[in-house]
């Protein structure tokens, strides 16, 4: 008897070589071949790492917005809305890991690079005050190709907006675990990402202010092999820990799980149900 069978197969653009998209799912969407991670969803990223059936998603309302009425730009929000079927290039969320109440917040670099928008800016900003209200410990995803620059200063404010935040949750007493994706850039490397208690990322991510070329560009110098890349910044105290997707949930829950065994870090700060 013969049968056919349909497989579906996936190219990875750093080997070119393809694996079967079955063996691309069971390795969170890392090439099976040559370890080269794919982009993924904030969603996906989240079922990865939540507890199932906790999660609920905060300021759901806050959509992509054009102040300064850039020519194009609203038909390129529209556009990047239903390719992503998000409303913004942030998901800000609710929920528990290991029965540990938490915030996550995850850029999602399908929409526009993960670029800080004021409405990124605005609900990274706001979930931050939910974990400082409920003394809830804050993760963050970053992924973000720096401000978008159809939002101007808009944009830029951002980053002393949401650096505050950090600072006033770190005050009362918070655990921030900052976890960096590929790529993590610009701005959004320039204030939130980069302030973590702990500092955690995936393997080859490309984490700085500007990109290797423009600094090459600018000093005239050829940079170091790997500069900018996670474990060159591992290895020079910048990152703590090279986490793959296969090892952050159970990584996050083993942070979790030592930092609560105090019950508080200061008088009214961080407390677990």
């Amino acid at each position: 008897m013969n049968t056919t069978t349909n497989a579906v197969f996936m190219t990875c653009k750093a080997c070119n070589r393809r694996s079967l998209e079955t063996q691309w799912r069971d390795n969170h969407y890392v090439c099976p071949i040559c370890g080269s991670l794919r982009p993924i969803s904030a969603n996906y990223r989240l079922s990865l790492l939540m507890d199932k059936g906790s999660i609920k998603e905060l300021n759901k309302d806050m959509t992509a917005k054009d102040p300064l009425n850039f020519p194009g730009y609203q038909e390129k929000l529209n556009h990047q809305e239903e390719k992503t079927g998000l409303s913004e290039a942030a998901v800000t969320v609710a929920g528990t890991i290991g029965r540990f109440p938490v915030v996550a917040i995850v850029l999602d670099s399908r929409f526009f690079m993960g670029s800080m928008s004021s409405i990124v800016g605005e609900k990274v900003t706001s979930a931050i005050e939910y974990a400082t209200k409920h003394h809830r410990p804050l993760i963050i995803f970053s992924a973000s190709g720096g401000a978008r620059m159809q939002e101007g200063i808009y944009s830029l404010m951002q980053m002393a907006k949401t650096a505050d935040a950090i600072e006033e949750f770190s005050r009362r007493g918070g655990l921030y675990i900052s976890y960096l994706t590929h790529p993590t850039t610009g701005g959004v490397t320039a204030s939130f990402a980069t302030l973590g208690d702990i500092t955690l990322a995936e393997p080859n991510a490309l984490v700085g202010f500007a990109g290797p070329r423009v600094i090459e560009q600018t000093i005239g110098k050829k940079l170091p092999k790997g500069f900018q890349r996670s474990e060159y910044l591992e290895s020079h105290g910048f990152v703590d820990k090279i986490v793959p997707r296969s090892e952050m949930r159970d990584t996050i829950i083993h942070l979790l799980t030592l930092h609560n065994q105090k019950k508080s870090i200061l008088p009214g700060g961080l407390k677990f149900a």
